[in-house]
């Protein structure tokens, strides 16, 4: 596993649009968050696809990959960190150079939901890590909660030195406050707790990191982007999360990657807390998670990942220590 320099002061972060951009009504809101990032140190230079959408992306396929290319082979940026997720970043997996990309010096891709699509399939194609956790347009707020602030020690500590993090206090349990005013930052209403499928108190888990979102990475299941079998020697934490989806999507998104062979060797799967979620007559997540994998896999889930903030900073290939104590969890994560 290939990890990019720790960050530090000076560096230079990328903001490009690799799925979708940012409409004008909210560029007011992206400058904000370009300006935060500045005061912790960094250089943030903005791409031209991130300030426009159209058609469910930033740009056309062409124009997604060429800029992103460009960013990942800048031996001046760090930093690939998308303003947020979207739809179609599938359109510019195709057109990328992976072999040229596998070649070049490592560079840092942060975010999540569909940059997560990325993130994997750059972990998987070049052999290098990636990190999954907050998007640019959520570090708007004026002050950063104690978890989605991890982002940056995440990237910045050094290759075997320890990260540490503990699950949340509270949780945003929608989005609708947050959205009456724009980069004011989350609003968390709700108590945290982890919850354990088989309703242990305590449980550890420990293995490499991989996930990121499950409307998503179950697209790659088949195609020339897909080596997760590749993993096979290594004892492999799953981490998943998803939005809009029902119960029974859920249900057969995991179905998918089980029976593709994506989880044969897990040490054990995170599962966050669904936004935009609904049981399916009846159906719950719960039993989803009890039916495919009750008995047979230790399994966490109301998570800190992804869509209902806030969220931990995972890094895709690296070795976690997790553990789970009534309802509360941490993890110590290194760079190894």
């Amino acid at each position: 596993m290939k990890y990019p320099e720790a960050l530090k002061k000076g560096d230079t972060i990328y903001v490009t649009a690799p799925s979708s951009g940012v409409p004008a009504s909210l560029h007011g809101v992206l400058q904000q968050a370009v300006e935060k990032v500045q005061t912790r140190g960094f250089h943030v230079r903005v791409g031209e696809t991130a300030w426009q959408q159209q058609k469910a992306a930033s740009a056309d396929r062409f124009q997604r990959a060429e800029e992103l290319m460009m960013a990942l082979a800048d031996p001046e940026i760090q930093v690939v960190m998308p303003p947020w997720g979207g739809e179609r970043i599938v359109d510019i997996l195709p057109l990328l150079e992976w072999e040229w990309l596998r070649e070049l010096p490592p560079t840092w891709i942060l975010g999540y939901s569909d940059t997560s699509t990325l993130a994997f399939a750059y972990t998987m194609m070049t052999g290098t890590a990636s990190a999954h956790g907050t998007n640019l347009f959520d570090l708007a707020a004026p002050i950063w909660d104690d978890v989605t602030k991890k982002w940056e020690r995440a990237l910045k500590a050094p290759q075997g030195e320890a990260i540490y993090q503990h699950s949340s206090s509270h949780y945003q349990s929608s989005w609708k406050k947050a959205f009456e005013q724009p980069g004011s930052g989350f609003v968390l209403d709700t108590q945290t707790s982890w919850k354990h499928l088989e309703g242990a108190n305590t449980d550890e888990l420990s293995g490499r990191l991989l996930g990121g979102c499950l409307n998503t990475l179950p697209r790659l299941v088949g195609t020339p982007l897909d080596r997760v079998q590749e993993w096979r020697s290594e004892k492999v934490i799953w981490y998943l999360e998803s939005t809009g989806m029902d119960a029974a999507e859920i249900h057969r998104s995991l179905w998918q990657l089980q029976q593709a062979g994506w989880l044969d060797n897990a040490a054990g799967l995170l599962v966050g807390r669904p936004e935009g979620y609904n049981d399916t007559e009846g159906f719950t997540m719960e039993d989803s998670l009890k039916e495919l994998f009750g008995g047979r896999l230790p399994v966490w889930y109301n998570a800190d990942i992804g869509h209902m903030p806030p969220q931990w900073t995972f890094i895709n290939g690296a070795f976690a220590n997790l553990r789970f104590d009534r309802g509360q969890a941490e993890m110590t994560m290194r760079k190894s």
